[in-house]
């Protein structure tokens, strides 16, 4: 499962997101998704696809720029 899927689904599982709204173009606040929810979103990323250090992504605007920045880490 791609990244992109990833987080799809644990929007989907944790926010109520429909994976059809999310595009690599959506906007996390277009989504809904505040800051704790992005925080929140991280550490099950973490777990999901066994990535040791995630750290503090900055400047995250895009789900693009999230799955850019996750895929550099796996």
């Amino acid at each position: 499962m791609s990244s992109f899927e990833t987080i799809k689904e644990l929007l989907h599982e944790n926010l109520g997101i429909d994976p059809n709204d999310v595009q690599l173009d959506s906007t996390i606040d277009s989504l809904g998704i505040d800051s704790l929810d992005l925080l929140e979103l991280t550490y099950e990323l973490e777990e999901k696809l066994n990535i040791e250090d995630f750290g503090a992504p900055e400047d995250i605007l895009t789900v693009g720029e999230l799955v850019d920045y996750v895929d550099s880490l796996i």
